[in-house]
């Protein structure tokens, strides 16, 4: 069985664009054919897109790079580069994509979601883009650009109707592999449960709906203790939730657990104490009499204004019909009573394309933003045509002007990437 990874590292890095040819037509008989270099091609994305197939995030944890490939340079007889590959790569549904100062990039939570997580370069122009009536015979062009690279966190975050909440050892496993064709570990020591398991479930003439069964949560589990915190992210996602407990204790101990396992969802997150929940009882099998039994259970449940939807035995099945009903019944009501539609949690990382100007000295100035290095990105930048083109972009990107408010005055330098001038007023 595959190992179960539910966080990761990727690292993408989108293809550059390729570079613009300087080339000129020469054919016999044809005078002055003129520049003829075409354009390169656009690099390619990086794309995450929900693959249902995939369960886990194990394939980025030995793994984590994914790259898209380069634009094509442009030829001669105007021939464009060919666009770069994109680099598809597919998540499980519930993924989570995240800087690594926390900020949200993307929340793929639902089918067929993607996003292009990194974009490729644009291909340069060609020197015959520059050609005009003033410049007859550019001898330049312009560079590729480099195309966008990340580290990002994915968290995994199941998508289950109904999540199994309780102490180590309570029988959870066992339930969902009587209810479903889940096949969870299943034995007579505390943690046996080490990641989560899903199970569906198709009770007849009712709805279908998934099932999760969440590793034991111990006292202080959403503060780092025990194993069920890691995996407490997985319960968010939930359209209810059903509390397990033993049918086997005494009343007042049935009380002290539902009161811990609540405190620790709520400490967690306080909206999960506004779930949708029910309680079930296990260890039938285990009670003298079973009629005090599930009247005990009954009078917790009605402590904590919470159907109780069953006492079962998961040594003969016995009760297990009213659990899968009880459930089909809560996740059908809690699905009537959720909104129409559901806003996909879809973000894109904002392109740098805003130009900024900083002061990192005392006649030292740094231009950044995409598209200011796109601005000095040609191939001859010691040509009195090329430069007149990039004072001009500068210029209409109002460089000059932030430049001149931050206290540039002539003879300091400024920086635009690997590109340096001496500002000269006109």
């Amino acid at each position: 069985m595959a190992e179960f990874v539910d966080a990761a590292q990727i690292h993408v890095k989108a293809g550059n664009g390729g570079a613009g040819a300087v080339s000129f037509r020469r054919e016999a008989h044809v005078d002055r054919g003129g520049p003829d270099g075409g354009d390169g091609g656009k690099g390619g994305d990086v794309v995450l897109v929900v693959d249902p197939q995939l369960a886990s995030l194990i394939v980025f944890r030995d793994q984590p790079f994914r790259r898209a490939g380069d634009g094509a340079h442009g030829q001669g007889k105007k021939m464009h580069g060919a666009g770069g590959r994109d680099q598809v790569v597919g998540v499980p549904l519930g993924t989570v994509v995240r800087d690594f100062d926390g900020t949200l990039i993307a929340d793929l939570a639902e089918t067929g979601s993607k996003i292009v997580i990194a974009r490729g370069g644009r291909g340069g122009a060609g020197n015959a883009r520059f050609l005009s009536n003033r410049r007859r015979a550019p001898g330049f062009g312009e560079q590729g650009e480099v195309g966008e690279e990340f580290w990002f966190n994915l968290e995994l975050k199941l998508k289950a109707d109904v999540c199994l909440i309780g102490e180590p050892n309570v029988g959870k496993s066992s339930l969902i592999a009587n209810i479903s064709r889940a096949r969870p570990k299943i034995a007579d020591y505390a943690f046996t449960t080490l990641v989560p398991n899903l199970g569906v479930v198709r009770p007849p003439d009712a709805t279908e709906y998934i099932v999760a069964d969440i590793p034991g949560l111990i006292e202080g589990a959403s503060e780092g203790r025990g194993l069920g915190h890691a995996f407490l992210r997985h319960v968010e996602r939930a359209v209810a939730l059903a509390l397990v407990v033993p049918a086997d204790l005494e009343e007042v101990v049935m009380h002290e657990c539902v009161n811990q396992l609540l405190h620790e969802l709520t400490n967690y997150q306080e909206s999960l104490g506004h779930r949708p929940r029910v309680l079930v009882g296990t260890r039938l099998d285990l009670v003298d009499d079973e009629e005090q039994a599930r009247e005990r259970m009954s009078r917790v449940a009605e402590d904590f204004s919470m159907p109780l939807v069953g006492v079962v035995s998961n040594l003969d099945r016995q009760g297990m019909s009213s659990v899968v009903y009880g459930f089909a019944k809560i996740v059908e009501s809690a699905r009537a009573s959720a909104p129409a539609t559901v806003e996909k949690m879809i973000y894109r990382p904002r392109p740098n394309f805003e130009v900024n100007v900083t002061r990192t000295g005392d006649a030292s100035f740094v231009v950044e933003g995409r598209d200011a290095l796109h601005a000095v990105g040609l191939s001859d930048l010691g040509q009195a045509d090329a430069l007149a083109i990039v004072h001009t972009r500068l210029e209409r990107m109002g460089v000059f002007r932030m430049l001149r408010r931050l206290g540039c005055r002539e003879g300091d330098s400024v920086r635009i990437g690997s590109f340096e001038f001496t500002f000269e007023e006109d």
